[in-house]
């Protein structure tokens, strides 16, 4: 399994929301390309980026910050956050991400996710935010009325490779991660699944490896200490 340490930027900061509350904000440090290389320190070689003011006003507000933790992370790198057209996500990529991800759009817009996803493949990820059982969208402000399971089936269906599935209810919480929703998306569906919100001891860390999920992103407990990440890398491998 894979662990991806998460630098979520707003104003150019590496903040942390509360289950997704942008009132609920902590900032964790001013200068995220030092949050970054000490990711790359500590052994990870992928990272997960969110632009959470592109992800709730629909357009990238942090697109030079993202460019220069490119530069100063070194590894794979994947990004979202107001990515709701073409031109967006090409933007991104040039920057140099590895995988872009849609989080909205990909509920709002089919059309687009599927133009996305013919143009870009394996490129493309989508991130998916539960709320009480049901999508959230516009940075989890909105609840859509879709299911989990249906979202993952139509996921499937159009050839998604990768999705990123958070629990709003057990992000930034400390509460641990709902390994049972994890379980039960890896077993009915074949999408590689990276599993966010509430990954927050190295208990979920090796339950998550032990279902054979593809990845876990790792971010309000790397901040608290309550994970050590270089520790955490090795525990999933």
């Amino acid at each position: 399994m894979i662990i991806y340490p998460a630098i979520d930027l707003y104003a150019g900061k590496a903040v942390r929301l509360y289950q997704g509350d942008y009132a609920q904000m902590t900032v964790y440090s001013d200068n995220p390309e030092e949050v970054a290389r000490a990711f790359r320190e500590a052994g990870a070689d992928h990272l997960h980026l969110v632009d959470l003011e592109g992800a709730k006003k629909g357009v990238p507000a942090n697109q030079n910050v993202i460019r220069r933790l490119i530069a100063a992370f070194g590894g794979f790198v994947e990004a979202g956050g107001g990515i709701r057209n073409l031109e967006t996500a090409a933007n991104f990529l040039s920057a140099g991400v590895q995988r872009v991800i849609l989080g909205t759009a990909a509920v709002t817009d089919q059309a687009f996710l599927e133009q996305a996803l013919e143009r870009y493949g394996s490129k493309i990820a989508v991130g998916v935010d539960l709320k009480d059982g049901f999508v959230a969208i516009r940075g989890w402000t909105e609840q859509s009325g879709v299911t989990a399971e249906a979202f993952f089936a139509r996921m499937e269906r159009l050839g998604v490779a990768t999705v990123i599935c958070t629990d709003i209810s057990r992000d930034g919480a400390m509460g641990g991660a709902n390994l049972e929703l994890y379980r039960r998306l890896t077993e009915a569906f074949g999408i590689e699944l990276i599993a966010s919100g509430g990954v927050s001891s190295l208990a979920d860390v090796r339950a998550l490896a032990a279902m054979g999920i593809h990845g876990a992103i790792v971010g309000k407990a790397y901040y608290t200490g309550a994970i050590d990440l270089r520790r955490a890398i090795e525990v999933a491998k």
